[in-house]
């Protein structure tokens, strides 16, 4: 959209003490929350002990038929999580992955259902805060943050240069951004924040002990024709 010419220059001024990754350097855009790719699993089926701790469990053919995951040529949160694996794995990790005879689903929402329904033990590139929420109804779901590291998918808000209600939208803007808003964000949508004055859930695991992964948003932007593509010849389309 910056690209595009769409955005006007307005974040509040709170957005300077964001993390200099999660804030435009031009003032266009900010990400207002985040969430993490995550696994998972089924708590009635599996015990915490047994649940896989890492990328690299999941191809451990105990696993086999029992492996839900978004497919990222629909899941933008799939498409960042690939991307960043890929780099960090290799696809041999996803070919390898592909003959675990995995559920393939569409949205990264669609995992934490599919194991709260018990259809599948694990789950793979599902998405934290839906998962979280599921947990918090008394679905029998529990998170792992595995041990090569979570991919982080930040999501960016701005006012648009030709807003109908120009006004509005910055007043809105400025609230999405302020501590409060921030503030419900976490509270109420298990998102992740970067406001330094939140305060994270107690039953929640911090960021400070999270493995993070990160991306380049322009690379993957470059990249994600050709992930979908290399991923297609592994799960189908």
């Amino acid at each position: 959209m910056k690209r595009q010419g769409w955005l006007a220059a307005y974040v509040p001024e709170d957005v300077a003490r964001w993390p200099a990754s999660a804030r435009d350097v031009e003032g266009f855009y900010a990400a207002p929350r985040a969430t993490f790719s995550v696994i998972g699993y089924n708590t009635d089926q599996l015990r915490p002990e047994n649940a896989p701790a890492s990328y690299a469990d999941l191809l451990d053919a105990k696993w086999k038929g029992k492996i839900v995951k978004s497919h990222p040529a629909y899941s933008g949160n799939c498409l960042t999580a690939t991307f960043v694996l890929s780099r960090l794995l290799g696809w041999e990790y996803f070919e390898r992955l592909s003959g675990q005879h995995v559920m393939q689903v569409q949205s990264a929402n669609d995992p934490p259902k599919k194991l709260s329904l018990g259809e599948r033990q694990v789950m793979v590139d599902g998405t934290e805060y839906v998962t979280l929420l599921a947990k918090a109804k008394g679905a029998p779901v529990a998170i792992v943050y595995p041990s090569e590291g979570s991919p982080l998918v930040a999501g960016g808000s701005g006012v648009m240069k030709d807003a109908p209600h120009p006004n509005a939208a910055r007043l809105f803007i400025s609230f999405i951004f302020s501590r409060e808003g921030q503030q419900l964000l976490v509270d109420k949508g298990q998102l992740r924040a970067f406001h330094p004055d939140i305060v994270e859930p107690a039953d929640r695991v911090p960021l400070s002990r999270i493995k993070v992964l990160t991306t380049d948003p322009i690379e993957q932007d470059k990249a994600s024709e050709g992930i979908k593509a290399k991923y297609a010849k592994f799960f189908g389309t």
